[in-house]
């Protein structure tokens, strides 16, 4: 039987797991490999530059394609994605992003307030104060996801 502890600490320190045990079997290797893959999966590739980063996706407030070209804008910053918008979509946990528009990707977690705009559509004010249009067709979802 495990003895499991959970300790929250602030924003500012890393977070780490640290396993204890008598020794390293098949069991502590198979915990090890599921944390990792749930890491790696958690992640997202965004190029700044000539510079590659690991972005997590709580950190991601829309997934935006343009012009053959993919880029994840966070509260600061933008990175360009080698992958394809679809292939993001499925990346990503559809409890928390939605497709909003033919080219944009939204993180529901990231939005501060969201108002009807013309023509059914309706416009996300985002964390950062950017604004978003969810398009007439992708409504429903927004309603849904908020409970509407």
């Amino acid at each position: 039987m495990f003895k499991i502890n959970i300790q929250q600490i602030d924003k500012d320190v890393d977070e780490e797991i640290i396993i204890k045990c008598h020794e390293i079997n098949e069991e502590v290797l198979s915990l090890m490999k599921l944390f990792k893959e749930e890491q790696k999966a958690k992640s997202i590739i965004g190029m700044h530059g000539e510079k590659l980063y690991s972005l997590k996706q709580d950190e991601i407030l829309y997934i935006e394609a343009t012009e053959n070209k993919t880029f994840i804008y966070c509260e600061n910053d933008f990175y360009e994605s080698k992958l394809k918008l679809y292939e993001l979509e499925a990346i990503v946990p559809k409890n928390n992003f939605f497709r909003c528009s033919k080219s944009i990707i939204l993180n529901c977690n990231k939005i501060n307030c969201v108002t009807p705009a013309f023509n059914g559509r309706f416009e996300a004010r985002l964390i950062n104060g950017e604004r978003v249009i969810i398009s007439r067709q992708y409504v429903p979802d927004l309603k849904k996801i908020l409970g509407l």
